[in-house]
């Protein structure tokens, strides 16, 4: 199967090489950069002292924290497997994953945490998906957010894609996050491609994703994840390639 990943690149890298070990052929349309901000030094600076433990709910959190600071002595509270994994390849040894979304991570905060033992650093982007800080302080945590990176929205999209859909050779098409569908929705539109996603399945992370997939555009079908993880959208993959 033909198969269609708007991940950005860091993260879309080892996907990619899932679906090419599967035997599917794959197109790369990264729908955001990610990019680190100008001040994350200073922010992470003045966030961290007394911080009990770090919540990240991405891998590019992960990557940022780590590209900035040595220190690998903090728990790391994960909001799913694949951040939890990038954290265990940059060094950290204390990682608990939530194995979901940010009610998930929220979860896993107040069964394994106290507030009286310091405040929480969330390594965060520009945008923030969710009120992670919100509900934590609704249960009695200090929130720091550091900001560390920020996601640039993609401004067109690559030429092999654009040839792919419109000769119709394109099967699947797999979205990870409400950003990233309403990018690609909004490109899409854009440059007059609507009729071409008419032939393609669209896989998402969750039902938030797909619905910033479902108002402008029409699919053949549109899958939603069983969970909010990597592998349970490949099993839908599995599942239709079938």
């Amino acid at each position: 199967m033909a198969v269609l990943v708007t991940r950005p690149e860091a993260d879309g890298a080892p996907l990619i090489e899932i679906l090419k070990d599967a035997e599917h052929r794959v197109f790369s349309a990264p729908m955001m950069a990610i990019t680190p901000t100008e001040d994350g030094a200073q922010q992470l600076k003045a966030c961290s002292a007394d911080a009990q433990a770090l919540l990240v709910t991405s891998a590019n959190g992960v990557r940022a924290f780590a590209a900035l600071s040595n220190d690998r002595t903090l728990p790391v509270m994960a909001v799913g497997d694949a951040t939890a994994g990038q954290a265990r390849a940059a060094g950290f040894a204390g990682i608990y994953s939530a194995g979901g979304d940010v009610d998930d991570l929220v979860r896993l905060v107040t069964d394994r945490l106290n507030p009286d033992d310091g405040p929480l650093l969330h390594i965060a982007g520009t945008r923030v998906a969710g009120d992670l800080a919100g509900k934590l302080q609704s249960a009695g945590f200090d929130i720091r957010r550091a900001v560390l990176y920020r996601a640039e929205a993609a401004t067109t999209l690559p030429d092999p894609v654009v040839s792919a859909l419109q000769a119709g050779e394109i099967d699947f098409a797999l979205f990870f996050s409400p950003r990233s569908a309403a990018i690609f929705s909004g490109l899409i539109c854009e440059v007059g491609l609507q009729k071409t996603c008419e032939g393609v399945t669209a896989l998402c992370l969750s039902q938030a994703v797909a619905d910033q997939l479902s108002d402008s555009l029409v699919w053949q079908h549109m899958r939603v994840a069983e969970f909010p993880t990597q592998a349970s959208l490949l099993a839908l993959l599995d599942k239709d390639a079938t």
